[in-house]
């Protein structure tokens, strides 16, 4: 796979999402066999692995640290904080206190003594950015992290936590149907030198085909309440997707490996951060890195899936409340 920097260290371009083994869709994983599959990304050449303390209510990164226990130190491990599940809901809280605390129990969790790239999963609204990023600079100095990242934040919100602390990574939702970073961040990121990684490049499953009924779906997946997969909203993109299929027919590749494609073509310091259950998949996302794709079919495939041709707000609207990421 390419490399690209990331945190202070070369890691693939294409990393692994772990949320989906134990969190947000449907399908859950029994934890044998997330882990077994954690273990064969690793093998498969992965060695970026993204969790969070929200993620399955803190199982998984209990879950994450049983995978990568034999191979901790050859690969980047990023988690996040700022956001956990309380009484079965969640829960975002962005002081200093709060997030010692479940930094110390993600470290135990994840069976390791330090943290490579640790993010700030949400922004409080009642906790200045500077506050909470301080006390991630405390950890940094405590040798618990290696470097601060921040989550679903607007270039403004990224300038001023730069300005308290160095920030390595931006994680937000990027992929052809979801361009908000393309307003500003997209820019910020790289003026800074700081790393972006777009989490969802396969749009959540729709790029991927994983499921073309939304009524086979099992209930708590998070897509049910997503606009863009309701009614109308959804029969609109079920065309967009059928010609974005045959484009990556023509290519000689999967949509879901054109998908990515795209999303590491938008610029070197860009990460792909996809997530699945199957192991198939996995190979087959890896494979997008060194996939050839003329100029113009990416911008075929840019045209055809935006944010002008895609239908539905990417979130409702309780969900939206707590973005800071710019919106069109």
């Amino acid at each position: 796979m390419n490399k690209r920097k990331l945190a202070g260290k070369w890691v693939g371009e294409i990393g692994f999402g772990c949320m989906n083994v134990s969190h947000a869709y449907s399908g859950k994983l029994p934890e044998s066999d997330a882990i077994s599959l954690i273990q064969s990304a690793y093998e498969a050449g992965m060695d970026h692995f993204d969790t969070a303390a929200l993620y399955g209510f803190g199982a998984n990164e209990v879950v994450v640290g049983k995978a990568i226990k034999g191979f901790r130190n050859e690969i980047l491990l990023a988690s996040k904080c700022g956001m956990t599940g309380v009484n079965g809901k969640r829960v975002i809280n962005g002081h200093p206190k709060a997030l010692h605390a479940t930094l110390d129990t993600a470290l135990k969790s994840l069976q390791t003594d330090y943290i490579d790239l640790y993010y700030l999963h949400r922004i409080d609204p009642d906790v200045p950015v500077e506050e909470s990023v301080g006390a991630l600079g405390e950890a940094v100095k405590a040798g618990k992290i290696g470097a601060i990242g921040l989550s679903e934040v607007s270039a403004q919100t990224l300038l001023r936590a730069h300005q308290e602390h160095p920030v390595a990574a931006l994680q937000t939702e990027y992929s052809l149907w979801t361009r908000n970073a393309e307003i500003a961040v997209l820019e910020a990121c790289k003026s800074l030198n700081i790393a972006f990684v777009g989490f969802s490049p396969l749009a959540r499953g729709f790029l991927s085909n994983t499921f073309t009924d939304i009524s086979t779906l099992e209930a708590g997946d998070i897509r049910c309440g997503m606009p863009r997969f309701q009614g109308e909203n959804w029969q609109a993109n079920r065309k967009l997707y059928a010609e974005f299929a045959r484009l990556a027919e023509q290519v000689g590749c999967t949509p879901a490996q054109l998908a990515i494609k795209w999303v590491l073509a938008q610029g070197d310091f860009i990460h792909a951060l996809p997530g699945t259950r199957i192991e198939a998949h996995m190979i087959e996302n890896i494979a997008a890195s060194t996939l050839k794709v003329s100029a113009e079919v990416l911008r075929s495939a840019g045209e055809l899936i935006n944010q002008q041709t895609v239908k539905g707000p990417r979130y409702p609207a309780a969900a939206q409340g707590d973005i800071d990421t710019e919106e069109f």
